[in-house]
């Protein structure tokens, strides 16, 4: 994998996991934290555009945001349902980055599209496979198939590190990145942002009618997805919605890899205060109530916040966290509501 060579600058390194930050955040209480939220979030509400641009600069040295791009067909697949094209997109400047579109098949017109992000797993070499072939963690048909039964078109790319872009380890990239004043869930940010810009130049794609939506890692990507971009309409995240301080407090932050972690976050937001951002767009949180990575006492924090947030907005209804009683996986009724949620809202 190659990166650009320039100066190295070490940014200000939140390793939540090791000790310095942690012993800060000891010296906050819980009354603190609150009070933190409640002044911050009112500041958020009224001046989104201005804190999507804080978030976005909190994510390293990233490639010029309105860089040309180029996208390749590389094969085209059709059966009795879906169509399925193959693409490598050159968008970031570093490396190509091979993606999966896909739509009903006999569709007339533009048709509302969904931006699904891959999940972890530990699992490299599935990456946008979980798209299009699924995987145990998740209900059949594969999402890919799903949407296209319901009408809408997909799009999925391989990630850092995953898929048909694996070669250094995740943990290697990371560092290669730090040393270079990038960051990783940056650099992954910026690929979906930049995939989102090519959804918006197809033809076939009713732009004013894009969703996204992922599990797990693909979760945690949604929510940053909707939080820096508008185009985004309909925000769904199954299984990580995490609130950061609840994250520390149950001593969890080893179940997140470390592409997770963005250097200073914690100084400038709160998951609630990133998620703020989405509203009043529809967005659907949905987690078990038996996951560990999701922390049963930061989930209600965050439902509190954002039923604040989108009652502030006019939009109370479009703010929806359903809790059910499983662990780190999607079940038939989760599927089911996903299904309904995108088709009440796009």
């Amino acid at each position: 994998m190659l990166f650009l060579i320039v100066r190295a600058i070490l940014l200000p390194v939140v390793i939540l996991a090791k000790g310095g930050c942690v012993s800060h955040h000891k010296t906050i209480n819980n009354h603190q934290v609150s009070m933190s939220l409640k002044s911050e979030n009112q500041h958020v509400w009224v001046n989104k555009e201005k804190r999507r641009k804080e978030l976005y600069q909190l994510m390293g040295r990233l490639p010029d945001r309105n860089r040309p791009f180029t996208v390749k067909l590389i094969s085209r697949q059709e059966t009795d349902e879906m169509i399925t094209e193959k693409l490598l997109l050159d968008i970031n400047g570093f490396e190509l980055v091979p993606a999966y579109f896909t739509k009903p098949k006999n569709t007339v017109g533009k048709v509302p599209v969904v931006l699904f992000n891959h999940s972890h797993f530990g699992q490299y070499e599935v990456g946008k496979e979980e798209f299009v072939k699924g995987r145990k963690e998740m209900q059949k048909p594969p999402y890919a198939l799903a949407l296209a039964r319901a009408g809408y078109a997909g799009l999925c790319i391989d990630s850092w590190a995953f898929g048909e872009r694996r070669g250094l380890s995740e943990l290697e990239v990371f560092k290669e990145m730090l040393w270079n004043g990038q960051v990783m869930w940056g650099m992954m940010v910026y690929d979906n942002l930049r995939a989102l810009d090519y959804l918006s130049t197809r033809e076939d794609v009713d732009n004013k009618r894009i969703a996204t939506m992922g599990m797990s890692m693909g979760s945690t990507m949604a929510w940053w997805l909707a939080a820096l971009d508008d185009r985004i309409k309909v925000c769904i995240d199954l299984c990580c919605l995490t609130d950061y301080q609840a994250l520390i407090q149950e001593k969890g932050l080893n179940r997140h890899g470390v592409y997770y972690y963005v250097p200073d976050l914690l100084n400038h937001f709160t998951t609630s205060q990133i998620n703020a951002l989405i509203s009043p767009r529809p967005h659907f949180g949905l987690a078990g109530r038996f996951d560990p990575l999701t922390p049963l006492k930061g989930l209600e924090e965050i439902d509190k916040n954002l039923k604040e947030a989108y009652r502030q907005d006019g939009a109370l209804e479009a703010w929806q966290l359903r809790i059910y009683d499983v662990g780190h996986l999607e079940t038939e009724e989760m599927r089911q509501d996903i299904m309904a949620f995108l088709k009440k809202w796009l």
